[in-house]
């Protein structure tokens, strides 16, 4: 337990990594960039703090979790992996599917929030919409990469706290985008219009996908 936590340097470096990264994309300037990258690294500090500060929810769950899976150490830190344990796929961790797939989340939501925002940017600056690169698909892929991330992060380390804010940060970014596109359409009109109306908000249609492939 003494090696597997309490390591709040780890908590520290590793939040701060993350924060500074999606800050030197966003680069948030009005009172809605900063909600969605203020919820976002509230996320990331939660998610770090169980991860290698205290282990909250193997605390919360350890009577349940001891009685369930006897064999397992959960104040190990590898069985912090929650979902490898309760599938029981064994082995490291960090090769195990939900592993992998949280890093295919999260390289791709930082890729996307890379791209949408330097788009974004660009078109704020000039006065136009955003109709490049990614919002070719999508209307809002800046909050589809934060969302992208966040969930890849859940799958990798589960916690009580993250549970709880995942689909309040998900209904957050929903609000956003939608007095975004209340802003946008009083300043464009029917460019705006057209252009909502033939792209999505947060899921691409797959036939646009094959058609740009």
């Amino acid at each position: 337990m003494e090696n597997s936590y309490g390591l709040w340097s780890l908590v520290i470096i590793n939040s701060l990594v993350f924060i500074i990264f999606a800050f030197s994309f966003t680069k948030p300037k009005t009172s809605r960039d900063w909600r969605s990258f203020g919820g976002f690294s509230a996320f990331i500090v939660a998610l770090f703090t169980e991860m290698y500060g205290f282990p909250l929810t193997i605390y919360f769950f350890s009577g349940w979790l001891s009685s369930k899976f006897p064999d397992v150490d959960f104040f190990a830190h590898n069985s912090g992996h929650l979902f490898e344990d309760f599938f029981g796929w064994g082995g490291d961790p960090h090769f195990g599917p939900f592993h992998i797939a949280s890093y295919i989340l999260i390289i791709y939501g930082l890729a996307l929030l890379s791209m949408a925002w330097k788009i974004l940017y660009k078109a704020q600056n000039e006065h136009t919409l955003a109709l490049t690169g990614p919002y070719t698909y999508i209307r809002h892929p800046q909050y589809v990469g934060f969302i992208l991330i966040m969930f890849g992060f859940f799958l990798q380390w589960p916690t009580l706290l993250t549970l709880v804010m995942f689909p309040i940060l998900v209904w957050m970014y929903t609000r956003l985008a939608k007095s975004e596109e209340k802003d946008s359409q009083k300043e464009f009109g029917e460019l705006w219009n057209e252009y909502a109306e033939r792209t999505p908000a947060f899921i691409p249609r797959r036939k646009k996908l094959t058609a740009n492939s």
